[in-house]
């Protein structure tokens, strides 16, 4: 089975292309839900990160606080370093892990990180999803309520978009003028193609 990464900045669209990636039957590992997850669930992890940030990141019945988290790690580097530190190595076994259960031709894992977690390795192929800036930030301040100024802020976290595609071996333009689904379709096809090459 392929291992394939899907990625892209903030607002690029990545759900709405996995979404039609699911369609073909395709598992999806979203990388971000899994993190938030293992953030309450994996023992080890919540030790660590009570020990680094604090017993009040949580609350009484277990619950992280979200926002106390960020406010301790967005305008510090190296907190934010020392968070991915130590939620980035849980969520790449527990990808791992889940990869090893699929059965399906080739599955797909959903992460903004990937080159910058190093989890890129571990797959086979990488699909960039981009779009113009302006329309990023639209959706992204659609989605989470936020204005634009905190977008930009997010978007100067990440790593390049020109550079992260270039990174890619496949680019899906989610521009809201080109067709997602032909995109999808053509990329599903040469996957399946190069599974069947090897298998020859």
């Amino acid at each position: 089975m392929l291992k394939v990464g899907i990625t892209g900045g903030i607002g690029s669209g990545k759900s709405i292309v996995c979404q039609v990636f699911e369609m073909l039957g395709i598992p999806i590992f979203n990388a971000d839900a899994a993190a938030k997850f293992l953030m309450e669930t994996d023992n080890s992890l919540v030790a660590n990160l009570k020990m680094a940030f604090g017993e009040a990141i949580y609350d009484k019945n277990g619950k992280l606080d979200r926002a106390a988290l960020s406010a301790k790690v967005f305008n510090d580097a190296a907190q934010l370093n020392l968070l991915n530190a130590l939620v980035h190595p849980a969520t790449i076994l527990f990808a791992a892990q889940w990869m090893e259960q699929q059965t399906s031709p080739y599955a797909l894992k959903e992460a903004a990180l990937l080159f910058e977690s190093n989890s890129y390795q571990d797959l086979d192929f990488i699909i960039g999803v981009t779009a113009p800036q302006e329309i990023r930030v639209q959706r992204a301040m659609l989605r989470d309520g936020v204005a634009a100024n905190k977008i930009f802020e997010r978007i100067a976290m990440q790593m390049n978009e020109e550079e992260k595609m270039q990174r890619c071996d496949f680019v899906i333009q989610n521009d809201n003028k080109k067709a997602i689904l032909p995109q999808v379709l053509a990329i599903h096809e040469k996957l399946l193609l190069t599974i069947k090459k090897d298998c020859v």
